[in-house]
């Protein structure tokens, strides 16, 4: 076993375990589904893992669906409550993907803050107690109008969970109503949407989360 950082543990089966999950991401974008999966990803930096993640499932995805299922323009929507530092560095200077991230800040990993985007990347940093109000108000004022001036043909979601109340590593209050409607406000955005697992922390919360964004999603 090795110490990748000081968060991110490797074993010998940890890159099997994320080639899987990238794979499972993959076949959400195929399926337009939800990839239940382990390592997550939107830490991962082009050259190096961090944070948990080995390999960026959700950026992964992106390109997938751009190359092979020839989708031009693709929009990344992530409410894990850490910024997904890695999916922007990836994306950063490429006009084809759209990223928008609504996280804790100031926190983990310290990026994201008031100022930090483009044209094609929009962060939304919420004080810490924030919960279902702010989420939806920042998604609905600033997150949505940008993506719908991208005119993206997928949007996938980084869907993290640990912006909720009961979270152990956080400091968000967002319920499950708040995560129905943060997906369901997401597969309005494009003709397609898919969605990858990322943070959450709470094993007696989680199952109903994912259910909760499923449903939204559905709607």
């Amino acid at each position: 076993m090795a110490m990748l950082d000081p968060d991110t543990v490797a074993s010998e089966t940890s890159y099997e375990a994320a080639l899987l999950a990238a794979g499972c991401a993959l076949a959400a974008v195929d399926r337009e589904g939800f990839a239940l999966v382990r390592p997550p990803g939107h830490h991962a930096l082009p050259g190096r893992a961090m944070g948990f993640c080995l390999i960026d499932n959700v950026a992964v995805a992106a390109r997938y669906a751009q190359i092979e299922r020839e989708i031009g323009r693709v929009a990344i929507v992530d409410w894990d409550v850490h910024h997904g530092n890695g999916t922007q560095e990836i994306f950063w200077d490429d006009g084809s993907v759209f990223f928008a991230s609504i996280h804790q800040w100031p926190f983990y990993p310290g990026s994201g803050g008031p100022g930090d985007g483009n044209e094609t990347t929009v962060n939304v940093p919420l004080p810490g107690g924030s919960g279902d109000q702010e989420y939806l108000r920042a998604f609905d004022e600033v997150v949505a109008p940008a993506m719908r001036a991208f005119e993206p043909g997928l949007v996938l979601v980084s869907a993290g969970f640990d912006a909720h109340v009961d979270d152990p590593l956080a400091g968000m209050r967002v319920t499950a109503d708040g995560f129905r409607e943060l997906a369901r406000r997401s597969a309005a955005l494009a003709p397609r949407v898919a969605a990858v697992l990322e943070g959450g922390y709470d094993p007696s919360t989680l199952p109903e989360l994912v259910g909760a964004a499923l449903e939204g999603f559905q709607e």
